[in-house]
């Protein structure tokens, strides 16, 4: 027996990076997944490429309708939800004097508010299923503390944590297990953007700032998608039933709580 056989997945923001790593290690238990995101062409080459396990979803976490489509269409294809990741986010960063009003609404938009409402979307289904759940919100080691450039960002994951706290106290009473996964720095595609942010307002030479975050992990290096999965794989499955509402830091020894 693999550890999630049977089960059933959405996965939002998984069309690569860390959430394709996620959905590649719960194919790998035996679950089935759908692949979440606003990318649907990028979500489709991910379902295609894990075969017959998964399935392409389209879905804006920053729209209630999408989010609505998006869970009753994997509810039906897939039979029910039994795990959800709220793995989709957006990246910002600026000085606090130069924070845009566009800038801090979309980030809350869909770190925030995307994360809530995906929530409670799968949380109605889970409840009127009768079966439980596991929901596991990606929060950071950003919403551990505030950062010079990054507080709108910073914001958004303190935020995460915090409603993963309140989300997890609250629907225990339906057998729905909610807790989170705090990354730290994590290599991948997304870290360009990250670098051109820091290279913007620090005068730093591209590649830089990614060179320094790295070597200052206790670990030695930056993680990786698949630094992640194992906690993943153990908050979706029978080992964590009594693990609730916690937020479990995974990020090489950068943050201890």
């Amino acid at each position: 027996m693999k550890r999630l056989d049977g089960k059933t997945a959405l996965i939002t923001g998984a069309a690569r990076g860390i959430g394709y790593a996620f959905a590649q290690a719960y194919v790998g238990e035996g679950a089935k997944v759908a692949i979440a995101d606003i990318d649907f062409a990028g979500a489709q080459a991910a379902a295609e490429d894990l075969g017959g396990a998964a399935i392409a979803v389209e879905l804006d976490v920053s729209d209630q309708g999408s989010i609505g489509r998006a869970v009753d269409r994997t509810a039906e294809e897939l039979g029910g939800i039994d795990i959800l990741i709220n793995n989709a986010a957006v990246f910002t960063a600026a000085p606090v004097a130069e924070i845009t009003r566009a800038d801090f609404d979309r980030a809350f938009a869909m770190n925030v508010a995307g994360t809530q409402f995906t929530l409670q979307a799968v949380a109605h289904h889970m409840i009127a299923r009768g079966k439980g759940g596991r929901i596991i919100n990606m929060a950071s080691q950003a919403g551990r503390r505030g950062e010079p450039l990054v507080a709108v960002y910073c914001a958004t994951k303190a935020a995460v944590i915090s409603l993963t706290q309140s989300a997890g106290l609250d629907l225990i009473r339906h057998g729905i297990n909610v807790n989170a996964i705090s990354p730290g720095v994590v290599d991948g595609a997304h870290w360009d953007g990250v670098d051109a942010f820091f290279a913007k307002y620090e005068g730093k030479a591209p590649g830089e700032k990614k060179q320094e975050v790295g070597k200052a992990v206790p670990y030695g290096r930056m993680g990786t998608p698949g630094d992640l999965t194992g906690m993943a794989v153990f908050l979706a499955s029978e080992e964590a039933d009594y693990v609730v509402a916690q937020t479990y830091n995974v990020d090489g020894g950068q943050w201890m709580s």
